[in-house]
Formats: C-alpha cells, sequence, structure tokens
C-alpha cells in the first residue's frame, strides 16, 4: 500500500481511507496525538476495527498517510511536477513543502511531539522523493544507477532546509528563502537532459 495512497484508483478503498484520514485529521484539532486511540477514529470515521486494519496497520501509518496525502495534494493542485528544466522546477516543490509545513504547524497550534515529528519527517522526505525520482528519470541527465542515492540526498536536502526554516524565530517569507535553497540542492538534482544533450554533441550528433 502507497504510504500517501496516491497511486489507489479503486474509488471504495479510496472513500474509505478519506473517512479514516479525515477521522483523524478532525480528532487532532481537539487532543494530542498520542491520546487518540484506534477506537476513536474508527468512531469518528463510522467504521468497525476491522475495516481500519484492512487499510493500516496501525494509527502511525494513518497519521503518515494522512501528511503525506495532504502534501501530495497540495502538489497536484499546485500542477508542481519536476521536469529538471531550470532551478525553478525545484523551486515549485520547495515552496509547495514550505507552504505545507507552516500550514500543518499552524493548525497544530504548538510543537508536534516526537512521534508525530517523525512521522510527518518521514512522509514529507518520501513525498519530495517520489516527484525527484519521477523527474530525474525523465528530464535529467542522471544515470539509472545513481537516481536512487541522488534523489534521496536531494529530497532529505530540500526537507532539513525547509525545516530548518519553519523552526527560524521572525522567519523571513518563503518565496525569500526558495532560491537560497534551491542554490543548495541544484547540484544534487543532475543537469537538465536538454543541457547535457547539447554539451556532449547528442543533439548534433557531433562529438563534444
Amino acid at each position: 500500500m502507497p504510504i500517501s495512497d496516491c497511486e489507489v484508483r479503486d474509488p471504495r478503498i479510496r472513500r474509505t481511507r478519506q473517512l479514516l484520514q479525515g477521522a483523524l485529521k478532525q480528532l487532532l484539532e481537539s487532543k494530542p496525538f498520542e491520546d487518540i486511540s484506534v477506537q476513536d477514529i474508527t468512531e469518528a470515521a463510522t467504521v468497525n476495527r476491522a475495516t481500519f486494519y484492512d487499510h493500516y496497520t496501525d494509527k502511525f501509518a494513518l497519521l503518515e498517510a494522512l501528511i503525506a496525502g495532504g502534501f501530495h495534494w497540495m502538489l497536484n493542485e499546485r500542477s508542481v511536477r519536476y521536469d529538471g528544466t531550470c532551478p525553478s522546477a525545484a523551486g515549485t516543490i520547495i515552496l509547495a513543502a514550505c507552504d505545507y509545513l507552516a500550514m500543518t504547524h499552524a493548525a497544530q497550534g504548538c510543537q508536534p511531539s516526537s512521534n508525530v515529528e517523525a512521522l510527518e519527517d518521514a512522509a514529507m522526505i518520501t513525498a519530495i522523493r517520489r516527484v525527484l525520482v519521477e523527474g530525474m528519470g525523465k528530464y535529467t541527465s542522471v544515470p539509472e544507477e545513481r537516481r536512487a542515492m541522488q534523489s534521496a540526498a536531494a529530497s532529505w536536502a530540500i526537507y532539513g532546509a525547509v525545516k530548518e526554516w519553519l523552526n527560524t524565530p521572525d522567519r523571513r517569507p518563503a518565496e525569500a528563502v526558495v532560491p537560497e535553497i534551491v542554490a543548495m540542492v541544484t547540484p544534487l538534482l543532475g543537469a537538465p537532459l536538454a543541457e547535457h544533450q547539447a554539451a556532449t554533441g547528442e543533439l548534433t550528433g557531433h562529438a563534444h
């Protein structure tokens, strides 16, 4: 089962998972995650416990899916894709991560627990990496054998920088820090494919 549920096509499965995620999101508005039980979630979602465990192994897996799903929704709403053509391609992902983290932390109203924060970190890094891998495979010169390593390094770097921005007192607007983060992670993302082909003579058929 994909953590973000973004690959689920069956409308019945999607509806049930949306009910469960919506129930958890509602419960988080009134009590800490540690105090929420699976029973609380199933009652709020009006499903039984067996149905819950058909979809998620525990409440931690549900929380991870909720976080990643929300971020993927934002990416889709903004039509964010990584095509590797220019630094601004990564910038849109970084800005979305800034906006999403700022929004979720404002909704929480306080510093999340270490368990919640760790799941949030893992879900966001995985979501960012998913977008990068797809784009790096199609639009950059990164060899396949190095793609996994570079996409992992880039996603950790992006998320780490965004998290540092989020926790900075009197932080600057996200738009102001995005170019700085782009400059830091660009070497990890590989050259755009067209640029690589031009440099090697592949576009013209001549050797460089």
